[in-house]
């Protein structure tokens, strides 16, 4: 009986969470929308909306209004949730995957090897025709594969007797990142001015550049590779409690490790392509949601995606208004608001490492 009433009020607590972060996460949409060197209000906003999509509404709003909204604030709106959202989840499964509350894509260097393969495409690729449109195709490619590789050669340097080390794992992220960072550093040096402003704006997070084609490519190449980690949600709550227990209730711990480390690579590489370097999200965000709705990989992952969006579409309307007509780079906000929690969050958990 005990045991269905804790059940009972798990599920209550996480109905009623996700509840009000979908109640949430509307209002930021539409305070996005609204909100801008431009002001849309409510009306305007749901008269241009239909319009677009055919229904026959209102037509008290501007033509740049309009453009306004539907060119620019609402794929940049889309791909905040989206990219938001898939850093999250592959901070949680990454966090579940090695057992360790600290790991977070940037990291472990993640991040900076999709930075790396990014830049160098950034200089290389910027001589071959059609450079601009090609970008948008090439670039979550190439930073995948940047992502994968660095995240495979991380993993494969933390194992011990066959199995990842927690230690060696940080370790070995240290000195990727540091790796990566130098040859950005080299590829820069051989750079023009134009590259490296650009490049050093990109490094700092941006949704600037966001548009319905950049959104198509990240519901593609982010979002759907996120939803699909929640199949694994079993595995890693076996995970938890150790890999040989996970093995022996049936599960492919070995299967399950590659096919998450993909699909992480693949979420962190293309949102670096697209949005630049945004820390801190994937460590952040997990560890609210477990504290609201508790460790079930099953509502960790769920929770993640939502509340992830719903971060960094505050984070990315924070930076558009702050020091409006400029921006300010999504990376600093992010990096401002993580750094207290990750910094109370090593204190507690220092004692916890064995060497």
């Amino acid at each position: 009986m005990e045991l269905l009433a804790l059940h009972r009020i798990s599920k209550d607590k996480r109905l009623i969470y996700l509840g009000l972060s979908l109640i949430i996460v509307l209002t930021a949409i539409i305070a996005a929308a609204m909100i801008g060197f431009m002001n849309i209000n409510a009306t305007q906003t749901i008269a241009i909306i239909g319009n677009k999509i055919g229904l026959n509404g209102s037509d008290k709003f501007t033509a740049n209004q309009a453009i306004v909204l539907w060119n620019y604030r609402l794929p940049r709106i889309l791909m905040a949730l989206i990219i938001g959202g898939g850093l999250a989840c592959s901070g949680a499964v990454l966090q579940g995957l090695l057992r360790n509350p600290l790991v977070e894509p940037g990291l472990i260097g993640v991040s900076s090897g999709a930075a790396l393969f990014a830049v160098l495409f950034f200089v290389l690729g910027d001589k071959l025709p059609n450079a601009e449109i090609l970008s948008i195709y090439i670039l979550p490619i190439v930073s995948f594969f940047g992502a994968f590789l660095v995240t495979f050669l991380v993993y494969q340097l933390s194992k011990v007797n066959g199995a990842s080390n927690i230690a060696f794992l940080l370790l070995a992220g240290i000195a990727i990142n540091a790796l990566c960072t130098s040859l950005i550093g080299l590829t820069l040096y051989f750079a023009d001015d134009d590259a490296i402003r650009n490049f050093t704006f990109w490094t700092l997070g941006n949704l600037s550049g966001a548009s319905w084609l950049k959104t198509l490519i990240s519901l593609i190449l982010v979002l759907l590779p996120s939803i699909s980690m929640l199949y694994y949600y079993k595995v890693l709550d076996a995970l938890n409690i150790g890999e040989e227990v996970a093995k022996q209730l049936g599960a492919n711990v070995d299967q399950t490790k590659k096919m998450l480390i993909v699909l992480c690579a693949l979420v962190v590489g293309c949102s670096v392509a697209m949005a630049g370097i945004i820390g801190f999200v994937g460590l952040l965000i997990p560890h609210l949601v477990r504290i609201l709705i508790g460790n079930n990989h099953s509502n960790v992952l769920v929770g993640s995606i939502i509340t992830g969006g719903l971060a960094l579409l505050v984070a990315d309307t924070i930076g558009r208004v702050i020091v409006a007509p400029a921006e300010l780079p999504i990376g600093i906000i992010t990096a401002l608001v993580s750094t207290p929690f990750f910094l109370w969050l090593l204190l507690k958990v220092k004692n916890q490492f064995v060497f």
